[in-house]
């Protein structure tokens, strides 16, 4: 006998059946409390009333409101419409700034579901399952790459990279008629000249990273020479598998969606200037899974940088690369504090090579080879006078 029929049995046999409620508890195996209850519902709504209530509340304190549901569903459309992220973290990196206590990811995700703005997908891999490979500090490794991309009218540029591994900051990004050997050295330059050197670089293996498979042709090339140089470690990944450069392959997938969420641009100078809008918007704006929901700009700035060493005078030298200002100094960041490191006006405007050990420094004109300062570093100071250089011994008579 189903509940239901039990039910009506029970009520029926104490009304019609003259059966006591003691005796029907007896009876039934029920308490005398659930009889006196179904009473109660037979004396509201008939036999009707004796089917099993709902046990959902009767209100819900604790629900979305539907202001906040509407906005919700805004945020995603909006997000859609300018090419970036829309899964439930994104809109609720955007909703912390807009409520002081904005729902959960896991109660958007079901917002989004209840609206049929997202599909279950149970066969996809869970990305706890990934591998993920990450430098452990900013400037321990740069990826870079290019891409390709069409002006309006279809025609073609392309459009380099320089990312960094540790925090997926956009060090920089610029868009060519054709990014050729020159525009790859240029470009790692003037980064390096803006953010330090790098500890070492991971590209594929085009031509215009190097030339390991030339077959022997030409030996290296410019860039190769420049950042061996340096002391930077090159990498490439294997041929046929980009996953190795998975960061810079990514990042171009999601710089392809916001570009092409906008009118496409009729020059090179035009589409430079939407680059400059989406670097922003990546590195201050776009928090990263990968990045505990910090931006790449946060991350960065969280840890000291690394760079490249070099192996001289039996000890590891770090490198830097900077140019002599107008003062005749160049600028350190060492023991927390920016220090003023004196070189001499004479080499005002010249590129350096910038070496560090300890409290030690080496300052080398690469032109020349010449070292034209060497400092010992204080803590206490902030201007870094150079140690004055021995002067040659006078020549005596022979």
């Amino acid at each position: 006998m189903g509940n239901v029929e039990r039910n009506h049995v029970i009520v029926l046999a104490v009304i019609e059946g003259a059966m006591s409620v003691t005796e029907a508890a007896t009876r039934f195996k029920v308490s005398r409390r659930w009889i006196h209850t179904l009473l109660a519902r037979y004396r509201t709504g008939g036999l009707g009333a004796l089917d099993p209530q709902s046990r959902a509340p009767r209100s819900s304190p604790h629900a979305t409101p539907p202001t906040l549901r509407t906005r919700v569903l805004e945020l995603r459309t909006a997000l859609q419409r300018d090419g970036l992220d829309a899964g439930a973290e994104s809109i609720h990196d955007r909703l912390t700034r807009e409520y002081p206590n904005p729902p959960s990811v896991s109660t958007i995700w079901r917002i989004l579901k209840a609206d049929g703005a997202v599909t279950p997908q149970p066969h996809k891999r869970p990305r706890s399952s990934w591998i993920r490979f990450e430098s452990p500090a900013p400037n321990g490794c740069w990826q870079s790459d290019m891409t390709h991309w069409s002006l309006a009218g279809g025609v073609p540029v392309e459009i380099i990279t320089w990312l960094d591994d540790h925090s997926r900051l956009v060090l920089h990004i610029s868009a060519h008629t054709t990014v050729t050997v020159k525009v790859v050295t240029s470009t790692f330059l003037a980064t390096a000249k803006l953010h330090g050197l790098p500890a070492s670089t991971l590209t594929d293996n085009g031509m215009i990273f190097t030339t390991r498979f030339a077959r022997g042709k030409g030996g290296p090339n410019h860039f190769e020479h420049v950042i061996a140089q340096h002391g930077i470690v090159q990498k490439n990944g294997h041929p046929g598998h980009p996953q190795t450069q998975g960061k810079i392959e990514r990042f171009h997938q999601t710089l392809k969606r916001w570009l092409g969420a906008r009118p496409p641009a009729t020059t090179l100078i035009e589409l430079t200037t939407q680059l400059a809008a989406f670097e922003h918007v990546y590195n201050h704006e776009r928090a990263h899974r990968s990045l505990g929901r910090r931006t790449p700009a946060q991350a960065y700035a969280a840890l000291p940088k690394t760079g490249p060493t070099l192996e001289l005078l039996q000890r590891h030298w770090r490198v830097r690369h900077d140019t002599v200002d107008t003062a005749g100094a160049i600028t350190l960041r060492w023991a927390g504090k920016l220090r003023h490191l004196g070189i001499g006006r004479t080499h005002n405007g010249h590129h350096v090579l910038l070496l560090v050990a300890g409290a030690d420094t080496l300052v080398i004109r690469p032109d020349t080879g010449e070292i034209i300062a060497e400092h010992q570093l204080d803590p206490n100071r902030d201007y870094q006078p150079k140690k004055p250089q021995k002067p040659l011994p006078k020549e005596g008579p022979l």
